[in-house]
């Protein structure tokens, strides 16, 4: 079992920058490949940036292609994302998700955290 919370979330101005982190217990997170996904009111939850298990390739959604980065510190079992340059419309709660396998882009991880919100105002 892995327990993820994130943290981080909160409100910011449209063009501004937030850190987001997330937190593993219960195993070793390099175990797992690492995503971040989205949810806004009304929305199905959508992809973000992934990553894989070892330091390294990078996966991301086009509308967040040189504004997010995502990465990872194993040795401190956290997986972050960097925002920058946030829009409004990225209003949303923001997950990270474990999966035991390969980067997908689909919400097919296995273990989810509770979310963060982040509001991004005009």
């Amino acid at each position: 079992q892995v327990q993820l919370v994130e943290s981080g979330g909160g409100l910011e101005q449209a063009g501004g920058s937030l850190r987001l982190s997330c937190v593993a217990s219960g195993r070793t997170l390099s175990s797992y490949s690492m995503g971040w996904f989205r949810q806004a009111p009304g929305k199905e939850r959508e992809f973000v940036e992934a990553i894989r298990r070892s330091v390294g390739m990078r996966y991301y959604a086009d509308s967040v292609k040189g504004r997010f980065t995502v990465s990872r510190d194993n040795a401190k079992n956290t997986v972050y994302l960097q925002m920058n340059s946030l829009k409004t419309e990225e209003t949303a709660v923001y997950y990270c998700a474990a999966r035991d396998g390969v980067v997908v882009t689909t919400t097919r991880y296995d273990y989810w955290g509770q979310g963060t919100q982040v509001t991004v105002s005009s």
